[in-house]
């Protein structure tokens, strides 16, 4: 299995919008006025980071799932992405529909096969990455809380805005809990992780993602299909925990803590 699909159909309304104290230079800023945050410089661009780390896990093939506005990330795949391992692709949602029909954007890709989905705004550790390709049968990738604080760079508040997943006593994803409350987190039981879109599945996951409904933001949710699976599909996903931390390139106020935590990040694409 060696297959990645990475989102990167949003919109950035969060690295847009004003950050009181964020310190940009000239490049930063002017990419942070279009919201493509996988074309953040950071030393290079941020997507470079999440590449090379799907290359030293072993995926080969990449396929980042865009708008029809995104030219210049188009621009940057084509034209300016050099890679020796890793091949790289893109395909359109044509409207911003959510993460779930993101997923179906990319079927043709996936062609039967199975394959992890990731968010670009993320940076994951090389053993979670490894741990998906590994697993047998779809799965999901967790970490814990105490990592996420002490080596992230989420401040715990902010944590709590992030959905967290809980697995039942043979370590299968049972739930999973949006902006859950902290006396709702102490009161779980079991295998508890924050959940960053870290997934693995197999191509039943399409037939999940067109059944759901909206949300009630209006969007067809991932996490929704994922649900889906699990109670009207029959479909287990195994969950592992990792005792690492995701970093997130959220808002203009991420993009200094972060290249921070990757200064020291070898590329090799």
């Amino acid at each position: 299995m060696d297959k990645a699909v990475i989102m990167a159909r949003g919109l950035g309304t969060r690295m847009r919008a004003i950050k009181e104290g964020a310190d940009l230079d000239e490049k930063q800023a002017a990419v942070a006025t279009t919201g493509v945050k996988a074309l953040m410089p950071i030393g290079r661009p941020f997507l470079d980071y999440l590449l090379g780390a799907l290359a030293d896990a072993e995926y080969r093939r990449v396929c980042l799932v865009i708008g029809p506005e995104h030219e210049m990330l188009r621009r940057y795949c084509d034209e300016e992405l050099d890679t020796d391992r890793l091949v790289v692709e893109w395909t359109i949602q044509n409207k911003p529909l959510g993460t779930a029909d993101a997923v179906v954007a990319a079927e043709t890709f996936v062609d039967g096969d199975d394959f992890i989905v990731l968010n670009s705004d993320n940076y994951y550790p090389i053993v979670a990455l490894e741990g998906l390709r590994s697993m047998t049968g779809p799965g999901v990738a967790a970490y814990s809380r105490q990592s996420m604080i002490q080596h992230g760079n989420i401040e715990k508040e902010r944590l709590l805005k992030f959905a967290v997943v809980q697995a039942d006593i043979q370590g299968m994803l049972h739930r999973i809990i949006e902006k859950p409350t902290e006396q709702q987190i102490n009161q779980l039981s079991g295998d508890v992780g924050v959940g960053m879109n870290s997934w693995r599945f197999d191509a039943q996951i399409f037939e999940a993602c067109r059944s759901i409904k909206p949300s009630a933001r209006g969007e067809l949710e991932l996490p929704d299909a994922v649900q889906f699976a699990i109670k009207d599909m029959g479909i287990l996903f195994k969950m592992c925990v990792y005792n690492e931390a995701v970093l997130d390139l959220s808002d203009k106020g991420d993009i200094e803590s972060v290249k921070r935590r990757l200064e020291n990040v070898e590329v090799n694409l």
